[in-house]
């Protein structure tokens, strides 16, 4: 269940500080952030058949065609539903009509403000936390199902089918499946499947959504492993475990000496140096190296000058790439613990130490290790 108190509390916050008199979120995760409710019918359209609002009460407009169904199946009875007949306005125009100004929104509406919801959406909540928990756990079960029962003469399309049937019988939507053989994934970052056979190894990489929670989580099989598999999996597990005390040392406002607070972008010099230490270092280019997770499949990528602030609890999923090979789980970062989520204890795993940087703690983690058949 979502915590309604914690949502309206930020927002009451918000809207004081922009002079607003409402806020609305049509956004898919805006939405289920708000409301935990799903306005998706059309998986390809980047806002939902509702939005959500909060003007001192929690509010929803739809159309005539979805509102019984999301009162009744999707929405927390404390959120009133409103409706307005399909055929004679859109989303944005309804919004316009029915709100109280100045409003902002998370989409396109006449006279309203943009919101970042992304912002809002941070820090996680206690009860955020344990839906995260579960959908991790979840999320890892059907990965490692099917990576379990993997062949070397498996297409790359009908692993990536498994994956999706595997989790949607969990309830669990697949918006990123990627499944790289051994040819392919050693040439693209984003091995997107195709009919190509698994062959010597497979990286198979998922982003989870359920609820609004997104979870990422990447596996490495191996049949007849290359003799670099290793030491590059290893590498990238290092940057990984680096990624991990940097985010720590940021979140407690300890990574640097700066005014204010640590950010993505103080996170990613830190990544920056783990390359160069474990010997590869323009590895970073060649692919983004991941951020902060929750309500997004990324809240936010970290970059050389990024300036999120980086924050706790909060998901972080952290994917650094050496060539064919790839470590990624989705973590949470509390200020007294970190865990990681996708984790079913099932699937082997090694401890990693990080590289050697300034303000960074040398704990060694236990983070994903490759299975050799």
């Amino acid at each position: 269940m979502v915590d309604l108190a914690a949502r309206t509390d930020r927002l009451d916050a918000y809207l004081d500080e922009r002079g607003l008199e409402a806020v609305w979120f049509a956004k898919p995760n805006g939405f289920a952030w708000l409301t935990g409710g799903d306005n998706v019918v059309d998986a390809d359209a980047d806002v939902g058949v509702a939005a959500a609002g909060y003007d001192g009460d929690l509010r929803v407009v739809t159309d005539d065609i979805e509102a019984a169904r999301l009162a009744e199946e999707e929405l927390p009875d404390a959120v009133a539903v409103e409706s307005f007949p399909w055929y004679a306005d859109s989303l944005a125009d309804a919004l316009a009509e029915r709100s109280p100004a100045p409003a902002a929104a998370d989409f396109d509406v006449p006279g309203f403000e943009r919101v970042d919801g992304s912002r809002l959406r941070q820090p996680l909540t206690a009860a955020d936390v344990e839906r995260y928990r579960e959908l991790g756990r979840e999320a890892a079960a059907a990965v490692e199902t099917v990576c379990r029962n993997l062949e070397p003469e498996d297409p790359e399309y009908e692993v990536a089918a498994g994956i999706d049937i595997s989790l949607a019988s969990r309830d669990v939507d697949t918006p990123v499946v990627l499944v790289g053989g051994a040819e392919r994934a050693q040439k693209y970052r984003h091995y997107t499947p195709t009919d190509a056979a698994l062959g010597d190894y497979a990286l198979v990489s998922v982003t989870a959504e359920r609820a609004g929670l997104y979870a990422s989580l990447t596996r490495t099989v191996a049949f007849d492993a290359p003799d670099w598999l290793e030491e590059r999996h290893r590498a990238a597990a290092r940057v990984e475990a680096t990624a991990l005390a940097a985010t720590e040392a940021a979140a407690a406002g300890e990574l640097t000496d700066a005014a204010g607070p640590d950010t993505a972008g103080d996170v990613f010099a830190a990544i920056r140096e783990a390359y160069a230490a474990v010997g590869f270092a323009d590895e970073w280019k060649r692919h983004h190296q991941g951020g902060a997770a929750g309500f997004a499949g990324r809240e936010w990528i970290a970059t050389p000058e990024g300036d999120e602030p980086v924050r706790r609890p909060m998901g972080y999923a952290w994917n650094p790439t050496v060539q064919g090979a790839k470590s990624e789980d989705t973590h949470l970062v509390a200020a007294d613990r970190t865990e990681t989520l996708t984790k079913t204890g099932q699937w082997p795993t090694h401890e990693v130490a990080p590289v050697d940087v300034e303000g960074i703690s040398a704990t060694t983690r236990e983070l994903t290790a490759p299975v050799i058949r």
